[in-house]
């Protein structure tokens, strides 16, 4: 992924992906920057959806 393009942003698209997918929690959505795979993984787990799906999830919020 090239590098997070909604870093400035975050905190909105993490609220608007908790209220679309309610398994998600704040665990799962932190972002550390140089961690991005970690995240990415966690929420690969909790929605079942490949790296490619949730990028594009990602980038489309």
């Amino acid at each position: 992924m090239d590098k997070l393009e909604h870093k400035g942003t975050w905190n909105e698209v993490k609220g608007r992906m908790k209220k679309s997918y309610a398994s998600l929690t704040d665990d799962d959505l932190t972002y550390t920057e140089g961690q991005e795979d970690q995240m990415l993984g966690k929420i690969q787990q909790k929605l079942g959806k490949t790296r490619d799906e949730v990028i594009d999830m990602i980038k489309s919020i």
